[in-house]
């Protein structure tokens, strides 16, 4: 659980540096310079900690199918953020822990009980209250683009359950950033811009806050019932609330913090219920 809220502060600091990218790249460029930020790091740690063998001997099409996962959320979620402050695409995104929990079910064989799927249900009313039809609602590209990213990052973090019973942690942080890296870079190279000086320091902090971010979320579930560890998703609505005023002087506007508090009381409730479900097996 700590390591999650150590991954989820780092994501949210790698996401502020996103949307500054976003500015003035497009989306495919920025996932790819994220990507490819943080393979150097992920790769030098993967050699010296397993060596190059085990980062061969993986379940290929399941690390394909997370690489184009990973593709479709990074670029997703950048042209989301590109138009909505943080803390709103947060709110927004914060529907994945609830398709996570659903998921866990049919994938992983976890249980989940009457009342978890009651919180599920709640949830995603608290998400239709973000999407509402006028504004920033329904009709937003922005909006559907997190919810895209936030299916994408679901499927990807009950993929990352299944792989971790065969696959090292090392394989799996490797091939999604080398995936992500070659395969944005190839859709973005159309329309490639080229780089500025004054961002490549900001390119190699969200490197190294997305190889951090990256290894602590890939081990939060890989220890970790799904569950139990995606509800901490939820902190991340604090840091976007404290970049968005820090750095763009903007607050979410109260349809929003109704929305997200209808959702982070859902997902508050499904952790209270697996702790219960979890006593109950080992009492």
């Amino acid at each position: 659980m700590l390591t999650m809220l150590v991954a989820v502060a780092l994501f949210a600091m790698m996401d502020a540096g996103l949307k500054q990218l976003s500015a003035h790249y497009p989306p495919f460029q920025v996932a790819s310079l994220r990507g490819a930020a943080s393979l150097p790091l992920v790769l030098v740690w993967a050699l010296a900690t397993v060596g190059v063998a085990p980062l061969f001997r993986v379940r290929w099409s399941l690390h394909l199918l997370r690489g184009v996962l990973g593709v479709a959320m990074m670029a997703a979620f950048v042209y989301a953020v590109a138009r909505m402050p943080l803390s709103t695409t947060y709110s927004i995104f914060f529907v994945a822990p609830l398709i996570i929990t659903a998921m866990s079910v049919p994938f992983l064989g976890e249980k989940v009980g009457p009342r978890r799927w009651t919180a599920i249900a709640v949830g995603l009313i608290g998400v239709l209250v973000l999407l509402r039809p006028t504004g920033e609602g329904l009709v937003s590209l922005a909006a559907l683009a997190v919810l895209v990213a936030a299916l994408m990052y679901s499927v990807s973090a009950i993929t990352v359950r299944i792989l971790a019973r065969t696959d090292s942690t090392q394989s799996m942080m490797v091939w999604l950033m080398a995936m992500i890296a070659v395969g944005a870079g190839v859709l973005a190279w159309p329309q490639w811009v080229p780089i500025r000086s004054e961002d490549v320091w900001l390119i190699a902090g969200i490197g190294v806050a997305g190889a951090l971010g990256q290894y602590a979320i890939t081990e939060a579930f890989r220890m970790g019932e799904a569950s139990l560890i995606a509800p901490l998703e939820y902190t991340a609505l604090v840091w976007g609330v404290l970049l968005d005023l820090t750095l763009w002087g903007v607050l979410p506007d109260a349809i929003t913090w109704l929305g997200a508090g209808i959702i982070i009381a859902s997902g508050l409730y499904l952790l209270r219920r697996e702790r219960v479900h979890a006593e109950a097996e080992h009492p």
